[in-house]
């Protein structure tokens, strides 16, 4: 066999390991900045790019995609060549996907601050952006696949099985998401709606963090923990088992996020069942990380590195207990829409994937700058801080959410809700918040600690861009040799591999969407439901754009305690017309669902809702609200209405034929009765303006349903 010389290139690595590190320093400042602006409104400076439903999804965005996304390449690409003993397959794609992934990051960032979202979690980004992350991931996987055909080495690596993993399921997921009907350059409506719209975003949304925050970053510590540790994986046998268990389980357990929606039973039923079972694969793979450091525990007390893996491992186990165990509906009744996911999720984010991250930077950047890091003292100091932030981010967090629910429950003898106005709650779990803040401060001071250290470790060293290495070619292969076991077999296939991964991750997405499509019972129709107004639409539209969905749910769930406080429960055929759904996953504020209905308790007139957007802190000094001044100044885009319209009527709204061509007359005609309201209440506000649309919208939530009785038995 032939001994061959090459390099690896160490200067794809390096882009990579800044990148990440500097959209970490720029996403978790601005996460701090959102969490400011939950205590203090004036931290939404009032303009119309600061607000907090504008950069809470910038925070998730950046840590999720630039800081975590770069930190998944980052390590890829170091792993990748010494696993495989051959260079990347490409030094151009390595360099386009590197500038092509910075440049949607910065479009992310742009497009978001100016309200274009598509309103769906985790995939706000509109459709010109979505193609571009399409075709930079296509890159990515090409250059990737390309390696491995090209290695050297027989068998692919458990790590490598990962990121394949992540490859394909990742690209599935994205472009399912993300079909959606463009009406501008920048503007589109989802193809999907309502419940379904609900049930696809949340297969993608739950495994975006499976397979994104996640499958990869399970890959990255079957590589860095055993060269850390300098140790063999604990167990290859539970490495398969992991892995092939892993994807296949994690693509079921979406509608876990669905439960008590009206998304039918049967599909929250499974996703109940298989969240539950994820359990065993999960914890077989922090078992293995972990055990694969028996022996060195001596080790482990001296090294940051070491810390940092420990601790990473530990938080993916107890976030991969918590998961199913919220999934639970006896639990999710008490966790889903308050503040206890919001802990859950960051016992993953800042644990998993935030401490995984500083190990691997810690370990990699002063092997390729052939040098010491430069203070093991302050990288101590860093895990201590960051630790430290942790518990004081995650545990107010519980604590918050096991106080809403708590209050949103309660009766007193007479039958009536103890806390019946939703401020006294919110007022309830500020300290909880301040200490959330100090926790995240907390967090980002030890990631100013990792930049400084990595910057004089820097200094210190010389960089190898070109590291020579050398192995022997890898002699061509037929079928699969007596005593090879299948699975041995199959790790020097991977194309076959890759096939066999995609047939596992796509059963469970089958499975649960497409019976909601050709079983009509799934979502009932209710005639009184009707297509949004023109005005409404427009209203709809800069609802999502200023992202009040990041603070109020729009889903009723059928507990006495809500449907006291908002109304009836909210049913499957309400939103059927809804593209994207608006369910909400978290409420900063009230649901509002029922908000436009003109009976009972909960109406509120056309002259509150100005006020209230205007100034809420007038309306009542303990609102943490933003204000929207800009709304009475910014003239609806009636340009735009005809080709909303058709567009809707493309996706099944049944608007008239030749609707598109007399829309604006019907706008016009709803928004002057709205204006002429409003001045009758002292409001002076022309009938062409934003906030007139917006009203529209809220005063329609809720009243096909309850303003029409005869539709609750339909």
């Amino acid at each position: 066999m032939e001994l061959q010389k090459f390099y690896y290139d160490n200067k794809i690595v390096r882009l990579f390991a800044y990148a990440t590190i500097l959209w970490g320093v720029v996403g978790m400042l601005v996460g701090l900045l959102a969490a400011l602006q939950i205590m203090f409104p004036v931290l939404n400076f009032g303009l119309e790019f600061t607000t907090y439903g504008r950069v809470r999804p910038l925070h998730t965005n950046a840590v999720i995609f630039a800081f975590v996304g770069n930190g998944i390449f980052t390590g890829v690409y170091y792993s990748l060549q010494r696993l495989l003993k051959a260079r990347m397959f490409s030094d151009v794609l390595s360099r386009i996907h590197f500038w092509g992934w910075q440049l949607i990051i910065v479009l992310a960032a742009v497009t978001l601050l100016a309200g274009f979202t598509t309103g769906k979690e985790y995939a706000e980004l509109e459709w010109p952006i979505d193609i571009l992350i399409a075709g930079i991931w296509v890159v990515f996987g090409w250059n990737m696949m390309g390696t491995i055909l090209k290695r050297r080495v027989k068998h692919i690596y458990v790590a490598i099985w990962f990121y394949i993993a992540t490859f394909v399921t990742v690209a599935v997921l994205h472009i399912v998401n993300s079909i959606e009907i463009p009406w501008s350059i920048m503007k589109s409506y989802s193809l999907f709606a309502g419940v379904q719209d609900a049930l696809v975003q949340w297969w993608y949304g739950h495994n975006a963090v499976a397979f994104f925050l996640t499958t990869p970053y399970l890959g990255l510590m079957y590589y860095f923990v055993p060269k850390a540790a300098n140790r063999p994986v604990y167990s290859y046998k539970l490495s398969i088992i992991h892995f092939w268990a892993l994807i296949f389980l994690y693509i079921w357990a979406g509608p876990h996020h669905l439960l008590y929606t009206s998304l039918p039973d049967w599909a929250q039923a499974l996703g109940t069942v298989f969240s539950i079972m994820l359990i065993a694969p999960s914890w077989g793979g922090m078992i293995n990380g972990l055990l694969t450091l028996r022996g060195v525990w001596d080790k482990v007390r001296e090294e940051p590195v070491l810390k940092f893996f420990v601790v990473a491992i530990t938080a993916y186990g107890m976030s991969t207990f918590e998961g199913p165990m919220l999934s639970l509906k006896n639990i999710n009744a008490i966790s889903h829409y308050t503040n206890w996911t919001i802990g859950h999720v960051h016992i993953g984010a800042l644990g998993w994937n935030g401490f995984l991250t500083f190990g691997m930077l810690y370990f990699l950047i002063p092997k390729m700058f052939n040098t010491k890091l430069h203070s093991i003292k302050l990288a101590n100091l860093h895990f201590w801080i960051g630790t430290l932030g942790i518990l004081f981010y995650s545990i107010p967090m519980y604590w918050a959410g096991w106080t809403e629910a708590s209050m949103w429950k309660q009766f007193n003898p007479t039958g009536d809700l103890v806390y019946p106005n939703y401020l006294e709650i919110v007022t309830q779990i500020m300290p909880m918040h301040y200490m959330r803040a100090f926790g995240g401060l907390l967090y980002y001071t030890g990631l100013l600690i990792l930049v400084y250290n990595v910057v004089k470790t820097v200094k210190a060293g010389s960089f190898v861009k070109e590291e020579a290495a050398e192995a022997y070619a890898l002699a061509k292969e037929g079928k699969r040799g007596s005593g090879e076991g299948f699975h041995r077999f199959l790790e020097r296939k991977p194309v076959r591999f890759m096939i066999f991964a995609i047939v596992a991750i796509l059963i469970g997405g089958i499975v649960e969407i497409i019976p909601t499509y050709l079983i009509k019972s799934n979502i009932p129709i209710i005639a009184t439901v009707k297509p949004y107004s023109p005005l409404e639409l427009h209203g709809r539209d800069i609802y999502i754009k200023e992202g009040c969905y990041n603070c109020h749910s729009q889903m009723i769930r059928p507990f006495r305690s809500e449907t006291e406080r908002y109304g009836e429960y909210s049913k499957s055929g309400e939103f059927v017309y809804d593209h994207p759904f608006q369910f909400g996953s978290k409420r900063t504020g009230p649901d509002l669902a029922r908000e436009g209905v003109k009976s009972g308790k909960i109406y509120k007139p056309d002259s509150w809702h100005y006020n209230h957007m205007m100034d809420p802190q007038k309306m009542n000094s303990q609102s943490i609200m933003p204000k929207y001044p800009w709304l009475a100044n910014k003239s609806i885009d009636m340009g735009s209405t005809a080709a909303k319209i058709r567009v809707m009527q493309y996706l099944g709204v049944p608007y008239p034929e030749g609707y598109d061509l007399k829309a604006n007359d019907d706008l016009k005609v709803q928004a002057t009765a709205i204006a002429d309201g409003l001045k009758a209440s002292g409001i002076d506000v022309a009938s062409d303006k934003e906030i007139i649309a917006l009203i529209a919208y809220l005063q329609r939530l809720g009243t096909d349903i309850m303003d029409s009785p005869a539709a609750l038995t339909k």
